[in-house]
């Protein structure tokens, strides 16, 4: 319970943060305005073709006997439809535009937390692109991944109920991870450590994660969290060793 709260707490100390520094909240701003413009966009391409693909699937019939039942499954690929287009939206704008800027904040945190930043070695810009990118994949699609099987499960198995309450928590767990991921992925932890530090601290981002299912809310909050997660590594995970003078 405590490492619950202490997500909780982090979550509110790096919005807190993040709306009082200029540099982060103009990032964070931008996060958010790249992630709704693909996002509209990718729905938007969707709802334009949207006749064209139910009439791939099934033409509207001539009888009125099951005229109801095309018009019901009309509106039910338009929500299936809507909800791939949102998946796919956050995916590209995640993977080409989010994490670079994620990392950017997590890293202006570190120094205003730390006074500097640490890495264990630099590589030139290019290459720092293309494995900031090759991160992001399994902590981008692994949730997805994760989230589909679960809403699968709850349509065809008897764990509906269960599975209603876990999907959307691990929904939060793994949002929680991908910002709390930063710093490691950063100073270039191998996968499997980085993924272990997840298992090891499943209290903090359920606690941390929890809070970007409250709708609305959840925007800010997810444009800030780099800002809470780094502070949460260097802080209680990392901290700089402060030596004293003899």
């Amino acid at each position: 319970m405590k490492a619950f709260l202490q997500g909780i707490a982090y979550n509110f100390k790096g919005l807190k943060l993040g709306l009082r520094t200029r540099a982060l909240f103009m990032w964070g701003l931008a996060r958010v305005v790249i992630l709704m413009v693909i996002t509209v966009a990718a729905a938007t391409i969707i709802l334009i073709n949207y006749q064209e693909i139910l009439n791939l699937m099934w033409n509207r019939p001539e009888s009125l006997w099951i005229l109801w039942l095309w018009h019901l499954l009309s509106w039910l690929m338009a929500l299936v439809l809507l909800a791939i287009s949102t998946v796919v939206g956050f995916l590209v704008a995640q993977l080409f535009f989010s994490v670079f800027i994620m990392d950017l904040m997590s890293q202006i945190t570190e120094r205003m937390a730390t006074g500097t930043l640490k890495r264990p070695y630099t590589i030139p810009w290019y290459k720092y692109f293309v494995y900031l990118l090759r991160q992001e994949i399994p902590r981008a699609v692994l949730p997805v991944l994760i989230s589909l099987l679960l809403m699968v499960l709850g349509w065809f198995t008897p764990l509906g109920p269960v599975l209603t309450i876990v999907s959307p928590l691990s929904a939060g767990l793994f949002l929680a991870w991908d910002n709390t991921d930063l710093t490691p992925a950063r100073r270039f932890a191998p996968f499997p450590v980085r993924l272990a530090f997840l298992r090891r601290h499943l209290g903090f981002h359920l606690g941390f994660g929890i809070l970007f299912l409250i709708p609305g809310f959840n925007i800010l909050l997810l444009a800030f969290a780099p800002v809470g997660a780094t502070l949460f590594y260097v802080e209680k995970i990392d901290p700089p060793v402060i030596s004293s003078s003899p």
